[in-house]
């Protein structure tokens, strides 16, 4: 009877890490919710540029119509595509920026990519800042700000200022309660585990990279934007990773009543931008200085 037991717990265990294993590997290729909205402003680039591993970016660069004041690179996030970053992108180049936006490999028509996360976020950031070839600005959000701001501490002399919206302190705290908030029994049942799993595919502890972790080291100056409301990454993560900022080197824009992906909706998203952008006067021209 003993026997029959300790058999049946140890196939519950297995079948556990099996299922963990198959689920680990489905979370990092779904959901993909592209979304669809062409630039309507300026003159519009549309071309492929190549990244890591033989791969290849789509990429928008629009031109605004008056002289550039200088270039504003925008990364989206998780399972989305350029076309998520094109109202962001709309802000900046009414404001006479240069607007660059791709999609990730395994994102909207980009080459694939198995396993994508924050490096390779920034891998495909640091590809687009090979190909404008001058200093930017940089914007992120969500997964794509984990990206930025890796990308922004291994090329401080590429980006002058840097944006951070709907940003997560730390990887696998963002993780849990993102699969918490798909669903409360699959995120505590099976998220611990999908992380495991995760350290295990990237052979690194996937925290060594997360924002808070990298953010004391970050030399330009800082606005972090989150929504008020967000429920995939509560209001409190932005003000954690704010306090990991040294003393003065960040800003936090709480947009009221936002979401995850709504905060450039609310009406005080504009103004934040611009008056970041003008207290930073001396950065944005240094842009318009770049070779």
């Amino acid at each position: 009877m003993t026997h029959v037991l300790l058999y049946g717990i140890a196939s519950l265990a297995a079948g556990y890490l099996v299922l963990s294993l198959i689920l680990t590997y489905l979370v990092q290729q779904y959901p993909r919710n592209p979304v669809t909205e062409t630039p309507d402003w300026g003159t519009v680039q549309d071309i492929s540029i190549p990244t890591q591993k033989n791969g290849s970016l789509e990429v928008w660069r629009i031109e605004p119509d008056a002289p550039s004041r200088g270039i504003v690179v925008l990364a989206h996030g998780w399972g989305r595509n350029r076309d998520r970053m094109v109202g962001r992108a709309r802000v900046f180049g009414h404001l006479g920026f240069t607007t660059v936006i791709h999609s990730a490999r395994d994102h909207g028509h980009s080459s694939s990519q198995h396993f994508m996360n924050a490096l390779k976020f920034c891998e495909d950031i640091e590809a687009v800042l090979d190909w404008v070839g001058e200093p930017v600005v940089l914007y992120g959000h969500s997964a794509g700000a984990g990206g930025a701001i890796l990308a922004a501490s291994r090329n401080a002399d590429r980006v002058r200022l840097l944006f951070l919206e709907g940003c997560y302190p730390y990887t696998k705290q963002a993780l849990l309660n993102l699969y918490r908030w798909f669903n409360p029994y699959f995120g505590i049942w099976f998220g611990p585990a999908i992380v495991f799993w995760m350290d295990r595919f990237y052979r690194t502890d996937i925290d060594s990279t997360s924002p808070a972790v990298i953010a004391p080291n970050i030399a330009m100056p800082v606005l972090l934007i989150h929504g008020e409301n967000d429920q995939r990454f509560p209001a409190d993560f932005a003000h954690t990773l704010y306090n990991r900022f040294r003393p003065g080197q960040a800003e936090l824009f709480i947009a009221p009543g936002a979401g995850h992906s709504t905060s450039s909706q609310t009406p005080g998203y504009v103004p934040a931008v611009t008056a970041f952008l003008n207290r930073h006067d001396a950065e944005i021209r240094s842009l318009q200085q770049a070779p």
